[in-house]
């Protein structure tokens, strides 16, 4: 075995691990699903962990109503192939109802509006463990989470008041109405998700692979055009080749110029990279602290 397979096998073996945990712990636990290659890593370590038995958790899906059908039509597929359950929670239904405000204008998105449907849907399929894609890589305030991350009664999450994991002891004991989020992917890197994506084949959307699409440039940011962005003044809808390297609400999900087509290409555009993926999240640049001020309210 390789060395470069060995430390796969390591990071596979810690994450099903950390899954064995959560379900020996948690009494109703459920996978958050994005549609992304993160989650979808998930589903596939989730499998291996108890395989021959039925797939074993349901998977949770925070709409936003701006999803790229690339994204939905691959957790459709998915979720049908597992012969899983899928919950969703719609961000419209919490503006509808009145718990969350949409943003208007040019610069208006739904991500932020995702922590009130989250809570909710976790409150109303009494969720105690939400199984999540995210790794300590991805930005500064994800670096802090354990993998057994404890949320109070609000939701709310205390990074300075976390439980130690020593000897990789999971303490998963809560109070009526608190919940954890468990992140059995912490110690991958970006690298490491596309070497195993390699390894065992796993399918993605076709998002992640360059292709050409009409895009707009933002703050920055070069966005996927869609029906569900106003453009600004002065802003100008062209086409070009891209992919994105994350995926998610499509009004705020910066794409990359590329021409990888195929994974050993992406694997070698990520060696060389100097910016992390969320590097091109709109979302993320609001605030030097943005990540953070939506965890700490129950965000993912």
């Amino acid at each position: 075995m390789s060395i470069s397979n060995k430390h796969l096998k390591t990071l596979e073996d810690e994450s099903i691990y950390v899954f064995r945990e959560a379900a020996a712990q948690f009494e109703n636990p459920a996978i958050l699903f994005s549609g992304g290659k993160d989650s979808i890593i998930l589903v596939h370590l989730a499998r291996k962990a108890f395989f021959p038995a039925k797939f074993p958790f349901p998977l949770v899906h925070i709409d936003t109503g701006h999803n790229f059908s690339e994204t939905i039509q691959y957790r459709d597929q998915l979720v049908e192939k597992l012969d899983a359950r899928l919950i969703v929670g719609s961000v419209q239904q919490s503006i509808d109802e009145g718990k969350a405000v949409e943003e208007t204008g040019p610069g208006a998105s739904r991500n932020w509006l995702q922590t009130v449907t989250l809570l909710d849907t976790i409150k109303k399929y009494k969720i105690d463990a939400a199984i999540g894609g995210g790794r300590r890589d991805e930005e500064k305030a994800r670096a802090k989470e354990r993998f057994f991350s404890h949320r109070d009664s609000f939701g709310q999450w205390d990074p300075k008041n976390q439980r130690p994991e020593l000897w990789d002891i999971f303490n998963g004991r809560k109070n009526p109405g608190e919940h954890f989020r468990i992140f059995p992917i912490s110690n991958w890197t970006e690298l490491d998700v596309w070497q195993y994506l390699k390894k065992e084949n796993i399918e993605l959307p076709s998002l992640y692979f360059t292709h050409k699409r009409k895009v707009l440039d933002r703050d920055g940011v070069t966005l996927a055009y869609t029906n569900y962005i106003e453009l600004h003044p002065n802003e100008k809808v062209y086409e070009k080749t891209v992919r994105f390297r994350t995926v998610g609400d499509a009004t705020c999900t910066g794409t990359v110029d590329s021409a990888a087509n195929n994974i050993d290409d992406i694997i070698a555009e990520i060696a060389a990279s100097r910016v992390t993926e969320r590097g091109n999240r709109s979302d993320d640049k609001r605030t030097e602290s943005a990540m953070e001020d939506r965890k700490l309210q129950g965000y993912f």
